[in-house]
C-alpha cells in the first residue's frame, strides 16, 4: 500500500517517533505517542497499516536502546533472551485470539491493574531505585521460572492481543520478580521487546500491512531517540526512571479511559 502525505506531515511523524523512542527507551509506553500520531496524520489508512508501520518504527528504536543497554548496564543477555523467546511465543497465542475478545472488555480490567500499580509505585518511593548489580545472578530458579512465566508468555500474550503499555508492564514485571533496579528492568525489558516487535513485524510484513516508504524516514528518528532515552536513562539513574514510569502510566491510564469512555 502507497500514500502520499505532505512533507509537513511526515516531519511531524518523524518528531512524534523521536520522542517515541525516548519515552520507549527509558521505561516504555512509545506506543502512547506513535501510534496515535500515526492515525491522526494517517486517517484513511487502514488501522493494521498504521500499527504495522509502527511496528516496523518501533523495532528499531528498541533494538538501538536494547544494544546501548547491553553496553554499560548489568543486563543478563542469557535471561533476557529466554524471557524473549518466551514472549514471542505468547505474542503470536495473543495475536491468535485477538479477534475474539472485545477491547472493551479488557480495558477496565487493565486500567485497574495500571492504577494498583501507579499507587504501589508512589507508597513505595524505594521501589526499583536501589541499584543492585548482582540481583540478577542471586535470584532463585523459582523466580526465574517466574519471570519467563509473568513477563514472557503473559506479557507477551497481551502484546499480541491488545498492546498498549507492554514495555511498562515488562518494566515493572522484571523489577518485582527479579528484584532488578529500574535502570536493569528497562535494558532487559527492550530485549524482550525485540523478540515481541519482531514477531509482529513479520506477520504484518506477510499481510502487506506495512507502508515502508513512511516507516523508513520515522525509524530512523525511532532509533536516535531510543539510544538518546537509554543514554540518559544510564546517566541519570533510577531515580529519573521512576519519574518517567509515573508520568507514563498516568498517560495510559488516561489514554485507556478515552478509548473506553470518550471516544465514542
Amino acid at each position: 500500500m502507497t500514500t502520499d502525505i505532505s512533507l509537513t506531515t511526515l516531519l511531524v511523524l518523524c518528531l512524534a517517533a523521536a520522542a517515541a523512542g525516548w519515552v520507549d527507551a527509558v521505561v516504555g509506553g512509545g506506543g502512547l505517542l506513535q501510534l496515535p500520531a500515526l492515525m491522526v496524520a494517517l486517517p484513511h489508512v487502514p488501522v493494521p497499516h498504521a500499527i504495522g508501520t509502527n511496528k516496523a518504527v518501533a523495532i528499531c528504536g528498541t533494538a538501538a536502546a536494547a544494544v546501548t543497554y547491553t553496553r554499560r548496564a548489568p543486563v543478563n543477555r542469557r535471561t533476557a533472551l529466554r524471557i524473549g523467546l518466551a514472549a514471542l511465543g505468547g505474542s503470536f497465542a495473543g495475536a491468535f485470539f485477538a479477534s475474539g475478545i472485545s477491547s472493551a472488555v479488557l480495558r477496565p480490567l487493565i486500567m485497574a491493574i495500571l492504577v494498583a500499580v501507579l499507587v504501589f509505585v508512589l507508597l513505595r518511593p524505594a521501589f526499583g531505585t536501589d541499584a543492585l548489580p548482582t540481583a540478577e545472578k542471586q535470584v532463585s530458579r523459582r523466580r526465574a521460572l517466574a519471570a519467563i512465566l509473568v513477563a514472557g508468555l503473559g506479557i507477551g500474550f497481551y502484546d499480541g492481543l491488545m498492546g498498549p503499555g507492554t514495555g511498562t508492564f515488562l518494566v515493572l514485571a522484571l523489577a518485582a520478580i527479579l528484584h532488578m533496579d529500574l535502570v536493569t528492568a528497562s535494558g532487559t525489558s527492550k530485549i524482550v521487546n525485540v523478540c515481541t516487535n519482531v514477531g509482529a513485524l513479520v506477520t504484518f510484513s506477510f499481510q502487506h500491512a506495512v507502508i515502508w516508504q513512511i516507516a523508513a524516514p520515522m525509524a530512523l528518528f525511532n532509533l536516535t531517540g531510543g539510544a538518546l532515552g537509554a543514554r540518559m536513562a544510564l546517566k541519570r539513574g533510577s531515580g529519573f526512571v521512576r519519574a518517567v514510569l509515573v508520568v507514563v502510566v498516568l498517560s495510559l491510564v488516561c489514554k485507556l479511559g478515552y478509548d473506553q469512555w470518550g471516544s465514542g
